[in-house]
């Protein structure tokens, strides 16, 4: 085996029942998120395990409680990645994996973000769409058509998958414009990654210098430059900058294509990345092995296939 990559999934993963198999299982998930629950002060277990889903889709709940189940499926797959990178609040996994950032920090940090984020646009002035079937420079091009309002990239995700944000008139205005094959209005509460959420990368930035950063134990890529970094204070640097500014995903699975990683294990809720790495890696001339590690059935697989290939 070349080398073994950790993805970390962002918000849109999450669904009720997450981690409960993981706290039934293992003592190990159990202690997790009881200090999950003491840091946050709240059962954010019993929000995962039960809902509503109301409540847990709200981004001051669903940014941790994503951490909590990917730190989880980490400790118990008890294997060490050769790199790794997370989509957007899952930098902060892969940064609390790596050893960078202490998980009861990073655990207050993602709810603050995502209370950030949700109080800097007011409810229904945003909107996030996924333009599907098009490729970053079409829809780059096609935006700078829109005169009024703001619309930006927020997620180069794959070749043909890129989601726009801002203000909601203006990315109804530039789905109009790029026609594509096919679009979807995704339900998010905010226009992430744009520059709408400035005040929120201020308030976040603050926060971010409060907190300490070790050197990374394996490096990561990061979502705001596509880059591989090993210190803690970059890892610093481009969270505050990755608030306003687009998840380059297709870039940074393209360095793992060029580093020779030959298998992408998933840790936390869903498939998300698992299916992008899918799509991405189809023009590769050798498309790597895709695991996920959601609950113990998937964890078990993981072990087995990942000893198989060492």
């Amino acid at each position: 085996m070349s080398g073994m990559a950790f993805l970390f999934p962002g918000q849109g993963s999450q669904g009720v029942g997450m981690g409960k198999d993981f706290y039934d299982f293992s003592s190990h998930a159990r202690e997790i998120f009881l200090r999950a629950d003491e840091t946050l002060g709240f059962k954010i277990s019993k929000l995962c395990f039960e809902g509503p889903e109301e409540e847990l889709k709200l981004t001051k709940n669903t940014q941790p409680a994503l951490l909590i189940l990917s730190f989880v499926a980490y400790v118990l797959l008890g294997k060490e990645a050769w790199i790794a990178a997370g989509h957007s609040l899952g930098e902060y996994s892969a940064l609390v994996a790596a050893g960078s950032l202490k998980f009861e920090d990073a655990l207050l940090l993602v709810q603050k973000r995502g209370m950030y984020m949700q109080e800097a646009v007011p409810v229904g002035m945003g909107a996030m769409a996924a333009v599907l079937g098009c490729g970053y420079e079409d829809v780059e091009k096609a935006l700078t058509k829109i005169k009024k309002g703001v619309v930006e990239i927020a997620n180069w995700n794959s070749q043909e998958q890129i989601v726009i944000s801002g203000h909601k008139e203006a990315v109804d205005k530039a789905l109009a414009v790029i026609k594509p094959p096919r679009s979807i209005i995704l339900p998010v509460s905010a226009p992430f990654h744009c520059k709408l959420m400035k005040s929120a990368e201020e308030k976040l930035s603050y926060d971010l210098d409060q907190v300490e950063f070790k050197g990374l134990k394996f490096p990561i890529i990061t979502n705001v430059d596509a880059k591989v970094i090993h210190k803690g204070d970059e890892a610093r640097d481009a969270l505050k900058r990755q608030v306003t500014q687009p998840v380059l995903w297709f870039k940074s699975m393209e360095i793992l294509l060029k580093e020779k990683v030959d298998l992408f294990v998933e840790l936390g809720s869903g498939k998300v990345l698992s299916g992008l790495a899918k799509r991405i890696s189809r023009k590769w001339t050798s498309p790597p092995t895709l695991l996920n590690v959601e609950d113990s059935l998937t964890l078990e697989k993981a072990r087995e296939t990942i000893s198989g290939m060492l």
